[in-house]
C-alpha cells in the first residue's frame, strides 16, 4: 500500500509517499480501507518536531474515514464491508480511567499521527473501540475531516459546563477547533460571538448564527462588553496575543476555557482580577469516548454543521498542507482516495 512517511522533523517538505507493507490486523483490530483523510494544524506541528514523533519514519494524520476491509480475532459487533468513521484518541481499554469514561487519562493513551503512526496511508489499522459506524446522513468529506476538532471543541463546552441561553465568545474563528465551537455552542443554545482578523470568516460566523463578530488585532474586548456587558465563556487556543482581551471579556463568574496556543503559549493573569470577578481558567484537550459519540450524534441530526473547505487528491498532500498553513481556508481540509 500506499502511505505519507515522515522522515524527519524538518517541515512538511520532508515528506515522502512510498510503498509500505500492508498492515494486518491483530487481536481485537480492524483494518480501515480509508476513503478521506482529514487534515489538522497537528499535522504541521508534528512535521516541525512540536511534538515529536515517537519514531521515524512516521505516517501522520489523525482523522478519516473508510471501509473495513480486515477484522482481526475476537472482534465482535464490527465487519468486513462496515463503513466506519475512525475515533483519533486510542487507550488500553482497560485501566480504570478507560473504565469510567475518560480516556485521555489513561496511561497509554494516545492521538493517530501524533504518538503513533497515522491515517495518511491507504489502510489504517486501529482498534476496533476506536471506530464508529458512518450514519448515512454523514456524507464521506464530513465523515473523515471533523473528529478531532468537533470532539475537542465539544469537550470544551462540557468542561466549560455551557448552559443554555449562556454568552460565549470563540476567539480565533476559522480555525477547526474555532469554527467548530462555535457551531457547537450553537447547537447547545447559546449566543455566540466571534473573532478574526478576517472580515470574511466573521461573515461566515454571522451566517451560520453568531451574533457578531469582533476584531482579532485590536481591542476587542470593548467592543464585547458594548455588546454583551460581557460573556460568559470564552474559548480560547490562540493564546498570548489575544489572552488579556479574552480574560477582559468575561463578565463575574465567567469561565475562560483553552485547548491551545498557537501564537503564544506564555501568559500573564493578574490574579486579583481572577479572585475579585471569581473567573475561571480551565484547561481541555481532546475528549471521552462518550463525548465523540455525542458529536457523531450532533454532526448525524444536522445540529452541527461540518464545514469543508476542500478535498486534495490522496497524492497531493504537500499542496494540502500548504492550504492549510496559509490558514485562509474556512473549514476542513482533507485529503481524498480514489
Amino acid at each position: 500500500m500506499r502511505a505519507w512517511l515522515l522522515h524527519d522533523t524538518t517541515g512538511p517538505d520532508a515528506l515522502r509517499l512510498e510503498e509500505v507493507e500492508t498492515p494486518e490486523p491483530g487481536p481485537g483490530q480492524v483494518r480501515v480501507a480509508m476513503k478521506v483523510v482529514g487534515l489538522n494544524h497537528l499535522d504541521l506541528w508534528v512535521s516541525r518536531g512540536l511534538p515529536a514523533p515517537h519514531h521515524l519514519p512516521h505516517i501522520p494524520g489523525a482523522d478519516g474515514a473508510g471501509t473495513i476491509d480486515a477484522v482481526g480475532e475476537g472482534v465482535t459487533g464490527r465487519q468486513v464491508g462496515d463503513e466506519v468513521i475512525l475515533n483519533p484518541s486510542q487507550s488500553c481499554g482497560r485501566c480504570d480511567a478507560c473504565l469510567h469514561d475518560r480516556m485521555m487519562f489513561c496511561r497509554f493513551y494516545t492521538i493517530f499521527g501524533e504518538h503513533e503512526r497515522g491515517t495518511m496511508a491507504e489502510q489504517v489499522v486501529v482498534s476496533a473501540r476506536s471506530v464508529v459506524m458512518r450514519p448515512p446522513s454523514i456524507e464521506w468529506p464530513a465523515a473523515g475531516t471533523f473528529g478531532l476538532v468537533s470532539g475537542t471543541a465539544y469537550r470544551m463546552m462540557v468542561r466549560a459546563r455551557l448552559r443554555p441561553g449562556e454568552t460565549v465568545l470563540v476567539v480565533g474563528v476559522g480555525g477547526g477547533v474555532s469554527s467548530a465551537a462555535m457551531l457547537i455552542a450553537r447547537a447547545l443554545g447559546a449566543r455566540v460571538y466571534v473573532t478574526s482578523r478576517s472580515p470574511e470568516k466573521i461573515a461566515w460566523a454571522v451566517a451560520h448564527g453568531a451574533e457578531a463578530g469582533f476584531d482579532s488585532a485590536g481591542e476587542f474586548s470593548k467592543a464585547v462588553k458594548q455588546a454583551t456587558e460581557g460573556v460568559d465563556v470564552v474559548v480560547e487556543n490562540v493564546g498570548q496575543v489575544t489572552w488579556d482581551q479574552s480574560v477582559r471579556s468575561l463578565n463575574p463568574g465567567g469561565r475562560l476555557v483553552v485547548c491551545g496556543a498557537t501564537a503564544g503559549n506564555r501568559v500573564e493573569l493578574f490574579l486579583p482580577v481572577l479572585w475579585f470577578k471569581q473567573l475561571e481558567v480551565i484547561g481541555s484537550t481532546m475528549f471521552t469516548q462518550s463525548e465523540f459519540g455525542r458529536v457523531v450524534q450532533l454532526v448525524e441530526s444536522g445540529q452541527v454543521e461540518v464545514p469543508v473547505d476542500r478535498l486534495f487528491p490522496f497524492e497531493e498532500l504537500p499542496q494540502a498542507l500548504a492550504y492549510l498553513d496559509a490558514a485562509d481556508q474556512m473549514g476542513k481540509v482533507g485529503l481524498e482516495l480514489t
